[in-house]
């Protein structure tokens, strides 16, 4: 069985053969040690030296050569608004106390993947979700 014994970010990337691609939700990109399939179907071991979160276009070295590219799946995701900074880390601290990942962008919206308990609490906290 293949062994990706490497994590390699994807600013890091160097020429390596692509073996494959491996698909993975958000929830399944944070790993060590774990037998996954590659989008062919066929399986490889994850195997490395301490957990990481694997990004979207990041390379996962093959003990005998090449690379596996890590591709994050798409997910139905909300996309909060607040009525101001204030309201939005208010917002920000009652989805992490779920202890939730959460994504803060630019223009101060919030993101996470789409949970109807936290559309539920956040539209009864004053937040305009945005599925």
């Amino acid at each position: 069985m293949r062994r990706a014994i490497e994590h390699i970010p994807v600013g890091q990337n160097h020429a390596a053969e692509m073996r494959g691609t491996v698909t993975l939700a958000f929830a399944d990109r944070h790993r060590r040690r774990i037998r996954l399939y590659d989008d062919a179907g066929d399986a490889f071991l994850l195997d490395l030296p301490h957990a990481v979160r694997l990004g979207d276009g990041d390379h996962l070295k093959l003990a005998d050569g090449g690379v596996i590219v890590v591709r994050a799946a798409d997910e139905p995701v909300l996309t909060i608004t607040c009525a101001g900074p204030i309201a939005a880390a208010r917002m920000a601290w009652h989805i992490g106390n779920r202890h939730t990942p959460m994504q803060v962008l630019k223009d101060g919206r919030l993101r996470i993947v789409d949970d109807h308990v936290l559309r539920d609490m956040i539209v009864g906290l004053g937040g305009v979700v945005d599925s």
